[in-house]
């Protein structure tokens, strides 16, 4: 699969890849909303995967035209918004909405860059924002799969339990096996009683910087080939 990138800015990354696979083992069906789409990385694994309806949205005008390009480069359908997910109606009701988030607390230095500022940082979308709105717009058992920054997982898990939306997998990703987990991957569902199942952790590199068999098999499964330039 092909797809451009702004030369400059946010480029997206392993977290987005990580996701993408996540989001596979639930095989989804049905109208899927990729929230915070950027070029549309995560939205197009899934379309390309899986017999879905995709829809994507973005505060970033340029964001949403080079998802645009790249569904087109690959012969994919797709309604693309450009939006405030927190403000979307609710005319449209998703069974699926899958998101990686700006999730980096907005007390730390920030970008100046403003492309790399919204895509990074979580008052952008904070997640209470983010998790109240998918319950509104989720059908009665929709599920709500994102990734999110490990040290900030009880908080939303919290967030997810009041807003209804109960936790039913998550994934800790580490970047080496002695290293913390850098994020979370969360799948959580609407009128679920399911018990939380915690998955083995996905360890990323081994003690040589080399990529561990599942995590290169995660990209090999992409097969994305990236194109930094703008757009044709």
């Amino acid at each position: 699969m092909y797809l451009y990138q702004p030369p400059t800015g946010y480029r997206y990354n392993s977290d987005s890849i990580f996701l993408a696979d996540f989001i596979a083992r639930f095989s989804p069906r049905g109208r899927v909303l990729d929230v915070g789409s950027g070029v549309g990385i995560v939205g197009l694994l899934v379309a390309r995967d899986f017999s879905v309806e995709m829809h994507i949205i973005d505060k970033q005008p340029q964001m949403i035209a080079y998802a645009r390009h790249n569904y087109a480069l690959n012969g994919l359908d797709v309604v693309a918004e450009v939006g405030d997910f927190s403000e979307m109606s609710g005319e449209r009701i998703y069974d699926w909405i899958v998101s990686n988030p700006p999730f980096y607390d907005s007390a730390v230095t920030q970008s100046e860059d403003e492309g790399l500022n919204i895509a990074r940082y979580a008052h952008h979308l904070p997640s209470r924002d983010l998790i109240r709105t998918a319950k509104r717009l989720l059908r009665p058992r929709g599920r709500l799969v994102f990734c999110y920054d490990a040290k900030q997982v009880d908080r939303v898990l919290t967030e997810l339990r009041e807003a209804k939306l109960n936790p039913e997998m998550i994934r800790f990703v580490h970047p080496k096996a002695d290293r913390e987990a850098k994020i979370a991957l969360i799948a959580a569902r609407a009128n679920s009683k399911a018990m939380l199942s915690v998955l083995p952790p996905l360890i990323v590199f081994d003690a040589n910087d080399r990529y561990l068999s599942e995590a290169q098999k995660a990209f090999d499964r992409a097969g994305t080939h990236v194109i930094s330039g703008e757009r044709l």
